[in-house]
């Protein structure tokens, strides 16, 4: 077997709450995040909702304490990367090989399109500081600066698998020797050029999303970021209080089937979950919980519930879309899933799958309907399946199981 990498620090910001407390809190209430938009200047405030974090770029920029001038996605970046290398209780942790892997789709997206207004009617007009960062690495650059990571800094972007794809890169630099621990996961901001985006594909509902549900019509967009601090057993070894979960398997598929859509039979999607059991020494029987990317749309749905039927037969585990709480957050879902997955162990917790009421012709199962407590769950299958066929599945798994 692969050495362990564990999970020793945790970050997260999302329309459910500002750091993980507030997350926990609105998981455990069934609170969803998901609502008309307010914040973000476009056409379609009050025809499509969203999950917005509900701050201002200049209350955000006070809360990350970073300029004003800096991209939302680096701001939502920095507050849960930030309170993710706070909880990680190593001293002189700066001293060990550290890397920061972080994703997005985003980067700079939002300040580009504040200086587009100007200089669309007037080409000596904008300001140039909202398109300096434009590209997804300045975020990472930004944050990794901040927090005094140099030893590996990169950018994921892979669409809405980045984040777990950033784990993965994260765990293999350090089971290889590379790093000692990292902080890996993903952020993304709403843009009005998201937006659009999704609504030309014919894929955002009107109404508040319902994945897995017979009458399902689409997804809804949210904003957040989510990280976790990956460290070898030299560096666990020297902590003071032992972890609870480790990343214990992983997998990155791609069926290559369109650029927008997963093959119908969820080649990828079976391929990326089988191919993480198969790390972490699992059968499917082991699995407690799914983590469902579930983002409501018919395709996305269709594909990831007959690959899970193929893999797990009749005895299915519990299984829930927490985006029915903070919308798909694009390249940080995988983050912030990875994360609910987390807490499900600590807490021995299902979440439900809100607003859940019509089961799939195609299917033979259902979600979690009603939030399960008192459980135990040692292991969760968390999936995030992005555009272009890119597929990943992560495990993890309570220590010591």
């Amino acid at each position: 077997m692969p050495s362990a990498v564990y999970i020793v620090g945790r970050g997260v910001i999302s329309a459910l709450g500002d750091d993980l407390s507030g997350n926990r809190q609105s998981l455990l209430q069934s609170q969803a995040g998901i609502k008309a938009i307010t914040r973000l200047n476009t056409r379609y405030s009050e025809m499509l909702p969203a999950a917005e974090v509900p701050h201002t770029n200049e209350a955000l920029a006070a809360m990350a304490d970073m300029p004003v001038t800096t991209t939302r996605t680096a701001l939502l970046s920095m507050i849960a990367a930030k309170e993710a290398f706070d909880s990680f209780q190593l001293p002189d942790k700066l001293n060990y090989r550290a890397g920061f892997i972080s994703a997005n789709t985003v980067g700079g997206m939002d300040k580009t399109e504040d200086f587009m207004k100007e200089f669309a009617v007037d080409t000596t007009k904008g300001k140039l500081h909202d398109v300096i960062h434009h590209d997804c690495g300045a975020a990472t650059e930004l944050v990794a600066e901040k927090l005094g990571i140099t030893e590996v800094v990169t950018t994921i972007s892979t669409a809405c698998s980045s984040a777990a794809n950033a784990m993965i890169y994260a765990a293999r630099l350090i089971r290889n020797g590379y790093l000692d621990w990292a902080i890996a996961g993903g952020t993304d901001a709403l843009s009005r050029f998201t937006i659009n985006g999704f609504n030309s594909l014919m894929i955002l509902d009107n109404e508040l999303c319902r994945p897995f549900d017979d009458t399902r019509k689409g997804l809804n967009l949210g904003e957040g970021a989510g990280y976790v601090v990956l460290a070898s057993e030299k560096i666990v070894a020297q902590l003071a209080q032992q972890p609870t979960v480790k990343l214990s398997g992983f997998a990155n598929a791609n069926d290559a089937f369109h650029q927008t859509a997963s093959s119908p039979e969820g080649r990828g999607n079976f391929d990326a979950m089988s191919g993480a059991l198969a790390e972490a020494g699992l059968q499917p029987a082991d699995i407690d919980y799914i983590n469902l990317h579930g983002t409501g749309t018919a395709n996305n749905d269709s594909s990831e519930g007959i690959a899970i039927s193929r893999l797990f037969g009749k005895d299915l585990p519990y299984l829930s879309s927490t985006k029915t709480y903070t919308g798909h957050t694009l390249a940080a879902c995988g983050g912030i899933e990875a994360i609910y997955s987390t807490l499900a162990i600590e807490e021995g917790v299902v979440f439900p799958n809100l607003r859940f009421q019509h089961q799939m012709k195609e299917l033979e199962f259902e979600p979690q309907i009603c939030l399960l407590e008192g459980k135990e769950i040692r292991h969760v299958l968390s999936n995030s399946f992005g555009f272009g066929g890119n597929c990943t599945s992560l495990i993890f798994s309570k220590v010591n199981e």
